[in-house]
């Protein structure tokens, strides 16, 4: 019997790196793509595997997301799961200091990067005749908006939350099924992609409810804590889940028992 393949993006570092590790202890044979080919070939040291693939591009171009498919077909011949990571935290500032140039950078990483990622791996998961997908989002797109100057980093979470509802419907009909995880504060190198400028003219001061919820005493989780959840949401025990956004919780004030899962604080 074939091994399962996944594809994950940003795999490089931080949750992808996480996720591509799991997978590969679940016996799933790998494609992972990451802008940074040199931390790449680092991951495929760490995860192993001879018949890996591991393919340097940009996941906002479309000329390297189709070239990333069409190796993944000549390689594996199949796909069962894909793993939409690759993201950048952007600039955030005021909304009239933010630049044009700068809200595209964020929304052509973020939100083409996922579109073209599902546009390029859905026709191969059709043909595989089932499949599942797992977006990583935020939950600065669904519940947590108090970063002063994250407006376009928490619409394009907002968006891929929307994308994975409106997929579930269409995609369901050839068995494949699509999740959104939406961590808060996650120990990642997520902010080396980070730029606060003047967070004084967007920032409001928020006062807490006392207490915190004692999940993490806290502190930020891991990146497995998260891959944890997507290699749930890619496997049979998660087979009659489909649209559904998977939220943390934040630190103070923001606990929901409905969504709460992973446990962790906003970042």
């Amino acid at each position: 019997m074939s091994r399962p393949v996944a594809f994950v993006t940003g795999a490089g570092s931080g949750i992808g790196l996480a996720s591509a590790r799991l997978l590969a202890l679940h016996g799933y044979d790998l494609a992972l793509f990451d802008l940074d080919l040199k931390a790449l070939k680092s991951v495929a040291t760490i995860v192993g595997g001879e018949r890996g693939l591991h393919m340097g591009g940009d996941v906002s171009s479309e000329a390297d997301m189709g070239r990333a498919a069409q190796d993944i077909a000549t390689q594996f011949s199949r796909l069962d799961a894909v793993v939409a990571n690759a993201g950048i935290n952007g600039v955030w500032a005021p909304i009239d200091d933010l630049t044009p140039e700068e809200w595209d950078t964020t929304i052509r990483v973020n939100l083409r990067g996922t579109y073209l990622t599902l546009n390029k791996t859905v026709p191969l998961l059709k043909a595989n005749g089932a499949g599942a997908i797992v977006i990583v989002s935020s939950i600065n797109g669904v519940r947590t908006f108090t970063n002063p100057g994250a407006t376009a980093y928490s619409a394009t979470k907002a968006a891929q939350v929307a994308m994975a509802e409106q997929l579930a419907l269409e995609l369901g009909r050839h068995r494949i099924r699509i999740n959104v995880v939406c961590p808060g504060a996650i120990e990642t190198n997520i902010s080396a992609s980070t730029e606060i400028r003047h967070p004084e003219d967007a920032e409001v001061p928020v006062v807490w409810p006392e207490g915190s919820v004692p999940l993490t005493g806290g502190e930020p989780g891991v990146a497995d804590d998260v891959a944890q959840v997507i290699h749930f949401l890619l496997s049979e025990a998660s087979g009659h889940v489909t649209g559904s956004p998977i939220s943390s919780t934040a630190d103070r004030g923001c606990f929901d028992e409905k969504t709460s899962l992973m446990g962790t604080p906003d970042i």
